[in-house]
């Protein structure tokens, strides 16, 4: 199946790292995945994540690197 091709439907998962992913809908998720909100096609998905995950490092790596700034 080419990507074009691809119809199935997707949700965006977030782990406690607040680290992005996308699921099959009809799927479980993943241990320590949880549901961000969204489904829809794999374009969809994957274009959400570009718009909310703009900051790519791991939450207690930015806490640590905020702790050590103040």
């Amino acid at each position: 199946m080419s990507r074009d091709d691809d119809k199935s439907i997707y949700k965006v998962v977030v782990n406690h790292e607040e680290q992005y992913s996308i699921w099959p809908n009809a799927r479980d998720n993943a241990l320590g995945w949880n549901d961000a909100g969204k489904v829809g096609t794999k374009e969809e998905c994957l274009a959400y994540i570009k718009e909310v995950w703009t900051d790519m490092r791991p939450l207690s790596l930015r806490t640590a690197q905020n702790a050590s700034a103040v």
